[in-house]
């Protein structure tokens, strides 16, 4: 269908914020999302002399013009989730707990393994928690390492690891939410700017290293030397039968068939750019990569009888409705955007209000970063988060002037979204990562969230040297400094308490 854009003037940026707000109100994005399409359509039509039935019918013409636009994302996000279910259900993740269990023999070597592992499984965030929290479990239990500094370290590798890698469910519905032909290439323009992501995966390898826990985790490690917990193998899958490359061949096939797919779909074995290449159309070749390794997990567990063809295909089915529900906020999320952009005219609004706003852009980036953290706390969603800020962030910055400002206010928007999906309580990662480590839920909020804070003070700094500095990399180099500075400052301060 044809959309035509008329101006609504203010009214042109009711819907973003009916959605807003009733997100933070309810703390359900799904309706949130809905009632913010439906007040636009309703903008839309009282505007421009329509009925409430047409405001009705042209919500769902968006919908299916989104979802006919972002086909191939929707085709690869299914058949990854198949990928993943069945390397969880093949015994490969138990196997592999095996063959580290026989090589770590102290705390820092299973911090690192475990820290590994989380970056290892960068595919999906919630994969990432279950599948570390089952295989290194009874290892750091045996270790003395806390549940909840088991917990953190599973966290702070899932979603800070996927908003920064290319070949991720992540990179994907980042990429599909920018207006841009190439919204792929504009997410791998992002990553510097992650300083969120960059910083928190910094954290992990430096306290696994040096031990210098602080705050409630201080405690919490020093209740696990005095009573460690039970080895539960209670989470052991197919009898055992898995072996260590159940687990890394088909993610391993998955990610370099991606790249190749995306390379070869993009025209680079006809003589194209590789970066131009794995630009032009990233879903497709990234379907094609998680295809591959959907085969592979067939031939290498069929023959040997880990599964049976139908429960192969049971399996496939489970992980492909695990989908639905991010697919949904997915869904909703491009609708509100092209409500907005393609129909009411928020982007020429806000670019008009912009353009005569005397506040220094510089202040942009920081400004973005606290609303996203503020945001994804509130919900317990990053991609609800960045799906209904991304549409007007590219709006703003479609602005004169403003357009040399995008990546930083992009690379903001997700680790401030990110924030709030590593420690909100209402999180389903933060949720897995308790489950995974077998965890009280409170416990891992209330240890997570001096962490996960002090990251983002830190990075609230970049930002604002970043928004005037337009490079990443001192701002990067000063939170660094920072970071490491103020943790070692922090754990010394508790050790002299202790002392005293």
């Amino acid at each position: 269908m044809e959309f035509t854009m008329i101006e609504t003037g203010w009214m042109s940026i009711l819907p973003p914020i009916i959605a807003i707000a009733l997100a933070l109100i309810t703390k359900e994005v799904y309706s949130s999302l809905f009632i913010g399409i439906m007040s636009g359509m309703l903008i839309y039509s009282f505007v421009g002399n329509g009925t409430i039935v047409s405001a009705v019918a042209m919500t769902f013409d968006m919908m299916c013009s989104k979802i006919a636009d972002n086909a191939y994302m929707i085709i690869f996000l299914a058949l990854l989730w198949a990928v993943v279910s069945l390397v969880a259900e093949s015994g490969g993740s138990e196997a592999y707990g095996r063959w580290v269990g026989k090589k770590l023999r102290s705390k820092m070597a299973a911090a690192f393994a475990t820290s590994f592992l989380g970056i290892l499984i960068f595919i999906d965030d919630g994969f990432n928690c279950l599948t570390v929290g089952t295989v290194m479990r009874p290892i750091t239990d045996r270790l003395r390492i806390s549940r909840e500094k088991l917990a953190y370290i599973i966290d702070a590798t899932a979603a800070p690891v996927c908003i920064i890698a290319p070949v991720s469910s992540w990179a994907v519905a980042v990429a599909s939410e920018v207006s841009e032909t190439n919204g792929f290439n504009v997410f791998l323009s992002t990553i510097p700017y992650n300083f969120y992501a960059l910083m928190t995966i910094l954290m992990v390898f430096f306290i696994s290293f040096t031990g210098r826990d602080f705050g409630p985790m201080k405690k919490a490690e020093m209740e696990a030397e005095k009573h460690s917990e039970d080895v539960n193998d209670s989470l052991t899958v197919n009898n055992g039968k898995g072996h260590v490359i159940d687990l890394v061949l088909p993610i391993l096939v998955l990610i370099i068939c991606a790249i190749l797919g995306m390379a070869y779909v993009g025209g680079f074995f006809e003589g194209v750019s590789f970066s131009e290449a794995i630009g032009y159309n990233p879903t497709a070749g990234l379907s094609l990569g998680a295809f591959a390794g959907l085969i592979t997990a067939f031939i290498l567990y069929i023959p040997r009888k880990l599964m049976k063809p139908k429960e192969f295909v049971e399996c496939i089915v489970k992980g492909i409705g695990n989908i639905v529900p991010p697919m949904l906020i997915l869904i909703l999320s491009w609708s509100l955007g092209g409500v907005c952009r393609q129909l009411i005219g928020t982007g020429v609004f806000i670019s008009g209000f912009v353009s005569t706003s005397n506040m220094p852009l510089g202040f942009l980036p920081v400004l973005i970063f606290i609303i996203a953290a503020l945001m994804s706390f509130s919900m317990g969603t990053s991609w609800g988060t960045f799906g209904m800020l991304i549409p007007i962030i590219t709006m703003i910055c479609e602005t004169e002037g403003a357009g040399i400002y995008l990546i930083p206010a992009l690379g903001a928007t997700l680790a401030g979204s990110v924030y709030g999906d590593h420690c909100s309580p209402i999180s389903d990662t933060t949720i897995l990562a308790s489950t995974g480590a077998d965890c009280k839920h409170i416990r891992h909020v209330e240890t997570q969230l001096p962490y996960a804070t002090l990251v983002a003070a830190v990075c609230a700094v970049g930002y604002l040297i970043a928004g005037f500095m337009l490079t990443p990399w001192i701002a990067i180099l000063a939170e660094t400094v920072i970071l490491l500075g103020t943790i070692m400052i922090l754990s010394r301060k508790k050790e002299a308490q202790k002392t005293c």
